[in-house]
């Protein structure tokens, strides 16, 4: 006698569907690295070459940022792009997961496919003013985009080699620093760079040496100039602003100063003629006896 077997289909959901998708992907881009692995060494000079193809390529590959008085340099996103790029067998995702009404909070995977190795970073930046006021979403999106650059940087230089990163950073460097091998070419270089901060940026003498650190300008050096130009770059990029470069206080912190100052210096002011009140009333007793 015949049975008829009960077959019974059930539906994949969507996101079963998916995550099968990108294992399948994932599976056939890790075989292709296998198959064609990558020339470290031919990844690294390939790097160099575009990072220091042009001057305002190198200079786009840095950052600064002030940090408690003293700037924090290191390679930009964009020398993190230029290195995947480069690097080959890799697979780098930034986005948005999650928006609070404080912060905007990115992450960003790198998986080297060749070496079955990934990384998860994630990044988060604030969405409300000093005043306490939520960002309105256009900048909200800004800040997103830029939490999203963060963590794409980060992911990558945290898979690829510090080495190759460490040489292709140095390369680009020296490109933007220029020719510093005379005294007279050091001045001139150095002068195109206080100019240029001062021209676009309104710094004052003052501001430039406080943040780089130094005394006099005569002490602005190779290292220091660099520094000036991943400044540059930063506030280009829209990571700190030039207030916040340089230390200047907004009108309502100038106005909390001012009153501070004029209140400490009232104080001042009276302890001084309760002193020399005391000291006169002294001098009398002491006339009189």
């Amino acid at each position: 006698m015949q049975t008829e077997e009960n077959i019974q289909i059930i539906p994949a959901s969507a996101a079963e569907v998916i995550e099968a998708q990108e294992k399948a992907s994932y599976d056939i881009q890790i075989v292709t690295a296998k198959r064609f692995p990558r020339d470290v060494k031919r990844s690294r000079d390939n790097s160099i070459a575009i990072a220091t193809m042009d001057e305002d390529t190198a200079k786009s590959c840095g950052y600064a940022l002030p940090r408690g008085g003293k700037p924090i340099q290191g390679p930009s996103v964009h020398l993190a792009r230029i290195l995947a790029q480069n690097w080959g067998n890799i697979r780098v995702e930034s986005k948005v997961s999650e928006i609070t009404h404080n912060q905007v909070v990115s992450q960003a995977v790198c998986f080297d496919l060749e070496n079955n190795y990934a990384v998860k970073v994630e990044v988060r930046k604030k969405i409300v003013g000093s005043k306490g006021q939520r960002y309105n979403d256009d900048m909200i999106t800004v800040t997103g985009n830029a939490a999203n650059s963060i963590a794409f940087r980060n992911a990558v230089f945290a898979v690829i080699p510090k080495a190759v990163t460490d040489s292709v950073y140095k390369a680009t460097r020296n490109l933007i620093a220029g020719d510093l091998s005379s005294e007279e070419k050091m001045i001139k270089r150095r002068n195109q760079a206080v100019e240029y901060f001062k021209d676009n940026y309104g710094a004052t003498e003052e501001e430039i040496l406080q943040v780089l650190g130094v005394g006099s300008m005569n002490a602005i050096r190779q290292d220091q100039i660099v520094l000036l130009l991943d400044l540059d770059q930063a506030i280009k990029d829209g990571d700190t602003t030039p207030a916040d470069a340089f230390g200047r206080l907004s009108e309502s912190d100038k106005k909390k100063k001012e009153a501070a100052d004029k209140l400490k210096e009232g104080v001042k002011q009276k302890i001084q003629e309760s002193v020399a009140k005391k000291n006169e009333v002294n001098l009398q007793n002491h006339g009189q006896s």
